[in-house]
């Protein structure tokens, strides 16, 4: 499994896991995934039941859903790898149209269109970026580093791409480092040590309030935060143990309290540096925990 790439989306806070298939050049769809979070499901037992009972009644009809679904092995609720029943991009939307009501059709349309915004596109580069040789070469812990990793993300997709803010900035009231003195602010933060795992955070934190970019920050930062972690503790950070909820309330009070955040990281720490999953799936969480609600 740790060769293979694993994606995760969310629709309406509930997990859609995909696999990748190498031979045929396609994602496989979790087909309980789909079922849990078109019915609002969170029992598994009573998604598989209910699916058990829809793929019946699929099967007297004819439906080319069921005869396009393929068994692949996949984790479980109890941590093992079961044989669960997977479907393709084309048959996800067949099965989509089975059910009825608004729910199903805004499933549809998101399913259908989120590889094809911004935010899609830069999380394939995200992928990517894993198996790049890129990767080595970025600068750990500068804004020269940063800036890297932005401009790889979003580059063709923004016209700023890897460039300091010329503009202020603010999110829910909260005022980012104002933008004629970021240079300065970047160049402080920059000769911040990272050294300790709390000199990382508080580095981490500062980088969050300046705020560096018109878009895009969040995602560029945790990426760099990983780099300095692996790097100078040979540790990063497993991004599926940290909920958006926790984690963005922990961002929240990092600028006045930041044990929040860094007992919130630390638990999360791993030693899997090299992991492709842990990354894949680290990207997931971090694009995750941008969208909006």
């Amino acid at each position: 499994m740790s060769k293979e790439k694993i994606s995760i989306r969310f629709f309406n806070d509930g997990e859609v896991r995909a696999v990748w298939d190498e031979q045929n050049s396609k994602w496989w769809f979790s087909v309980l995934d789909i079922v849990a979070v078109l019915t609002g499901q969170n029992d598994y037992t009573k998604t598989r039941n209910y699916w058990k009972y829809l793929k019946a009644k699929l099967k007297k009809e004819n439906s080319q859903v069921v005869s396009a679904t393929t068994q692949l092995k996949f984790i479980a609720p109890d941590g093992k790898k079961r044989l669960s029943d997977m479907l393709d991009y084309k048959g996800i939307i067949a099965l989509g149209k089975e059910f009825p009501g608004k729910k199903a059709n805004r499933f549809i349309e998101w399913f259908t269109y989120s590889d094809e915004s911004i935010d899609g596109k830069s999380k394939t580069k995200a992928y990517a970026l894993f198996e790049s040789s890129f990767i080595n070469s970025i600068e750990i812990g500068t804004t020269q580093g940063l800036q890297q990793i932005h401009a790889y993300l979003f580059g063709g997709l923004y016209d700023f791409a890897g460039q300091i803010r010329q503009k202020n900035l603010s999110k829910g009231g909260f005022q980012f480092a104002v933008s004629r003195f970021l240079d300065k602010t970047l160049k402080q933060i920059e000769a911040m040590p990272e050294t300790t795992f709390d000199e990382i955070v508080d580095k981490y934190i500062e980088m969050n309030i300046a705020h560096p970019f018109m878009e895009g920050n969040g995602r560029s930062t945790r990426i760099w935060l990983d780099l300095i972690l692996k790097k100078r503790l040979e540790k990063c950070v497993d991004w599926s143990k940290i909920s958006k909820k926790d984690y963005m309330n922990a961002m929240m009070q990092s600028p006045t309290n930041s044990n929040v955040l860094k007992n919130l990281l630390k638990n999360a720490l791993t030693n899997k540096i090299n992991d492709r999953e842990m990354f894949m799936k680290g990207i997931d969480y971090s694009y995750y925990y941008e969208e909006d609600d």
